[in-house]
């Protein structure tokens, strides 16, 4: 009997702490990373929200709506009409934050997180593009560095200012891609091809101009070597005259010079291989040689 009554009692400690924990767990309240708890009771909301982490005690008949606080980015596509009368489509990129402290005020008054953002970002953004478009003359100069980076500022300035009492914090707005009418976008395409035939005929005219340059610098080269060839021609030519007139002079200054010369000739002609023999006059005032030993008919003549 003991061991039953044990045995019994133990089992109702068991039931006892698991019903005093659940109960216990009615109290307590995790909020997970980067959200905001806002609790209502009997339909009232609390005016101050609960964020990340562990809140004990709380009341146990508190009904939860979670708000998630971090960084998000909202997508807008939207027709924007300039000066000009002509639609341009903007691709826009919103980034946003639910601001956690005004998290009871916007489920008051708006409800969840997405309602928030489709009742007050998204008409807003759409307006603001709008209001921008008007003040840009032409629709082509969406595509102008200026005019994208003052469109951007606009569209942050304006956003922060209008969303930020509605509990929205907005950080950027950015152009991700702009698309023109189609006839301008052809016009703008036929615009380039021009301009790229023109760089094609400019560069075939470079080439034309540099090779017409290459020309002229042979041409001045070939000249440059004529006219060196013809100096040394006159320079070879003259040295040959003064070798001529030197030669000349001598003679008449010396009549031996001719003999003199006539003999370096036959010290040239004696070393021939065929071992020739020549006859000469030396009486005569030109002692050349008058013939050869190896002409046997010149010997009997």
């Amino acid at each position: 009997m003991a061991r039953v009554n044990s045995q019994r009692n133990l089992v109702a400690i068991v039931v006892g702490v698991a019903l005093v924990v659940l109960v216990g767990m009615q109290f307590v309240k995790t909020i997970p990373p980067g959200q905001v708890g806002v609790a209502t009771l009997f339909g009232n909301v609390q005016a101050e929200g609960y964020t990340q982490g562990l809140h004990v005690p709380v009341n146990p008949l508190y009904r939860w709506t979670t708000f998630d606080a971090r960084q998000k980015t909202h997508l807008e596509t939207a027709n924007v009409p300039s000066q000009d009368q002509l639609q341009t489509r903007l691709d826009v990129s919103v980034q946003y934050r639910i601001d956690g402290g005004m998290a009871p005020d916007i489920l008051e008054q708006t409800g969840d997180p997405e309602s928030a953002v489709r009742v007050h970002l998204i008409p807003k953004l759409r307006s603001l593009l709008r209001e921008q478009g008007k003040s840009i003359k032409r629709a082509e100069d969406f595509f102008l560095e200026a005019t994208q980076d003052t469109l951007q500022t606009a569209l942050t300035e304006g956003l922060k200012d209008y969303l930020a009492p509605k509990g929205i914090i907005v950080s950027a707005v950015l152009i991700r891609d702009i698309t023109l009418p189609p006839f301008i976008v052809e016009a703008i395409e036929q615009k380039k091809e021009r301009e790229q035939a023109v760089e094609r005929e400019r560069a075939e005219l470079e080439r034309v101009r540099t090779e017409l340059q290459q020309q002229v610098a042979r041409a001045e080269a070939g000249r440059a070597a004529a006219e060196e060839e013809a100096a040394r021609k006159v320079i070879l030519a003259d040295a040959q005259a003064y070798e001529i007139t030197q030669i000349n002079n001598a003679i008449a200054r010396n009549p031996a010079y001719i003999q003199l010369q006539s003999l370096e000739a036959l010290k040239a002609i004696s070393k021939d291989p065929a071992s020739k023999m020549y006859f000469m006059d030396g009486s005569s005032p030109m002692p050349l040689p008058l013939m050869h030993l190896g002409d046997t008919q010149t010997m009997q003549q």
